[in-house]
């Protein structure tokens, strides 16, 4: 039998290597970016066509390379940056694998100008698929620049994955954000399309977050520091009254690196225990600087996934800082004692003796009697909820259609009438008895799928009211370009939004009325979120998962109190929806506990 294995091709194990180092354009751009810091650089250039399809270019003024550093950074496992293993112990550089030049040169046409500081002439590089196809001396500026054109030109199947360019450019921003965040001595620009979308000067840490961010985050945030044997901390935590729904603000640095360690982001947050409500997160920037010795970044290509030997000691002093932090800076410091000694209520005069409590009494009332007959209800309001569930089938592989009918819920003729009852359960469900046993509701489902249906009828924009006062909501460039691509079902939906000239800035001057203007930016952000999110790109209508997302922000709260007259409108409306039975994620809004699951119960207690 013939032997069977064969040794790869260098370009066949350089396109695997890329298939790990880089996934989608926001990987390239990491990876140049963090090669030109390593460089001693202090400004950066990042230069992007079509997020990252046409043309990534990073410009740096480092130190340059040599004619045959050049050519030689492009070879797997070369590099600069460390001569033997222990070397990986004492790191104080952003790469040391050796693996990205080569990756990208794998799946790229890559071109590289380079010159030394102290050298009269340049070196300019071409490569394609690993190729070397010139390479020759130039006149270029110190530093080094590299572009990267045409990504995956040379796979199809990777090219296919990429999602719309709103998307990759947004995973882009944020890789530039948690790169520029860290470094703020360092200056960066970054052009899209030939739009600048940032400006950043060297400046301290509070000032590169408002850069990024916005001027209002300086208010948002105290300082925490905090020295120990085991690790610095130095960085910004966020008032609590800033609490978000999401982690989208949680950046986490070690030496300079930023990293993804769910038990340290633990730390922080459980600070803020009892302070911000349950499912809401803080924001923070932070940065940790630790013996290398003491610590593993070798342990995936991208280097966000970081262990350390005194992870204990470390989550424990990152809390105590936290909680220090917040409680030294605490908005508690500042209040202020009223001395007036009046009263909020008249004192009772001397002398006066309160009457005896009037209490109001049925003489005839009789615990034992015999109750009435539940089922002899009045013929209008048997009328009403006749056929009210239809006997459920059993379908092992139920469609969407099928699973509708199945739920049982009232058809378009249904009407609550005003003797009905109504009541909440754990204030998070309507009850409803009927003839057939007791109607369950969900009542944020339920608003859910009301909204939804309203928002989806294209013919009829939602009504909105207008704001007293104009809100402004600030967003990054990529988000503010989402923002613009929703701006029509916005408008729909009740909104009226105005983006201003040069920014990324939207002034919000009518908003639907169960939104209070403290919620707007929150409520962009998620919707924005959720836009970009995976779990929407299965969708193919863009409207549909706008409207889905809206709809889910602005239903009522689970745990919110309801009047009779509110449960009563909120069944009434469902029932008037064209799938009433399934709120537009898919899950159910009613049930029906019957006469004979009731029974079964006890039966079976």
């Amino acid at each position: 039998m013939s032997d069977i294995i064969n040794i790869l091709p260098d370009s066949v194990a350089n396109q695997i290597a890329a298939g790990e180092v880089v996934d989608r354009p926001a990987s390239a751009v990491k990876e140049l970016m963090e090669n030109a810091m390593d460089a001693d650089a202090t400004q950066i250039q990042l230069i992007v066509k079509d997020a990252g399809r046409t043309l990534i270019q990073v410009i740096d003024n480092g130190c340059g390379m040599s004619d045959s550093d050049a050519r030689l950074c492009f070879e797997r496992h070369a590099t600069s940056k460390i001569h033997k293993a222990d070397d990986l112990y004492a790191l104080h550089t952003m790469g040391f694998r050796g693996e990205a030049l080569a990756s990208i040169a794998a799946i790229a046409q890559v071109e590289m100008k380079t010159r030394q500081h102290d050298a009269e002439l340049g070196t300019q590089v071409e490569i394609e698929g690993c190729s070397v196809k010139d390479q020759h001396a130039c006149s270029c500026p110190c530093g080094t620049s590299i572009a990267v054109k045409n990504l995956f030109y040379n796979v199809p199947a990777r090219r296919n994955f990429l999602k719309k360019d709103t998307i990759e450019l947004s995973h882009i921003e944020e890789v530039f954000r948690r790169i520029t965040l860290i470094h703020n001595d360092i200056s960066f620009t970054f052009h899209s399309n030939g739009k600048l979308l940032y400006d950043l000067k060297s400046d301290t840490m509070l000032q590169r977050i408002c850069q990024v961010f916005g001027d209002g985050y300086k208010e948002k945030f105290y300082p925490v520091e905090e020295e120990s044997d085991v690790v610095c901390i130095k960085g910004y935590v966020a008032k609590a009254e800033y609490a978000k729904r999401s982690r989208s603000e949680q950046y986490l640095f070690v030496n300079g690196r930023y990293i993804k360690h769910p038990m340290l982001a633990a730390a922080i947050e459980k600070a803020y225990t009892e302070m911000i409500p349950e499912g809401n997160h803080p924001a923070f920037f932070v940065s940790l600087t630790v013996d290398p010795s003491r610590m593993d970044v070798n342990i995936h290509p991208t280097k966000t996934e970081v262990r350390f030997v005194d992870e204990s000691a470390m989550f424990a002093i990152l809390r105590a800082a936290t909680k220090k932090a917040l409680g030294q800076f605490s908005l508690a410091t500042e209040f202020e004692f009223n001395p007036s000694t009046e009263f909020d209520f008249k004192p009772m005069p001397k002398g006066y003796v309160p009457a005896e409590p009037k209490i109001d009494y049925n003489p005839t009332y009789n615990p034992f009697a015999e109750t009435r007959d539940t089922n002899k209800r009045d013929d209008h309001n048997r009328d009403n909820w006749k056929n009210f569930f239809e006997e459920r089938t059993c379908d092992s592989t139920p469609s969407m259609e099928s699973h509708v009918g199945q739920t049982n819920v009232p058809n378009g003729d249904f009407k609550a009438t005003e003797n009905q009852e109504f009541f909440q359960i754990q204030n998070r469900y309507i009850a409803c008895p009927t003839n057939d046993g007791l109607l369950l509701v969900d009542q944020r489902l339920a608003h859910e799928r009301i909204l939804f249906e309203r928002l989806t009828q294209k013919e009829k924009a939602v009504g909105g009211q207008q704001l007293l006062f104009p809100v402004n909501c600030q967003f990054s460039a990529a988000d503010a370009d989402i923002m613009e691509e929703m701006k029509s079902e916005l408008e729909h939906s009740g909104f009226k939004i105005q983006r201003m000239a040069g920014s990324n800035v939207f002034v919000v001057s009518a908003s639907p009325a169960d939104l209070n203007d403290s919620e707007l930016q929150d409520f962009f952000d998620t919707l924005v979120r959720e836009y970009k999110g995976a779990m929407m790109e299965k969708f193919s209508d863009r409207g549909t998962k706008i409207y889905m997302s809206i709809a889910r922000r602005m239903a009522i709260k689970a745990e919110k109190v309801l009047q009779k007259e509110e449960m009563r409108q909120i069944v009434k409306d469902l029932m008037e929806c064209n799938m009433p039975a399934v709120a537009p994620g898919g899950e159910r809004t009613t049930t029906l506990l019957t006469a004979d699951k009731i029974r079964q119960i006890f039966v079976n207690s």
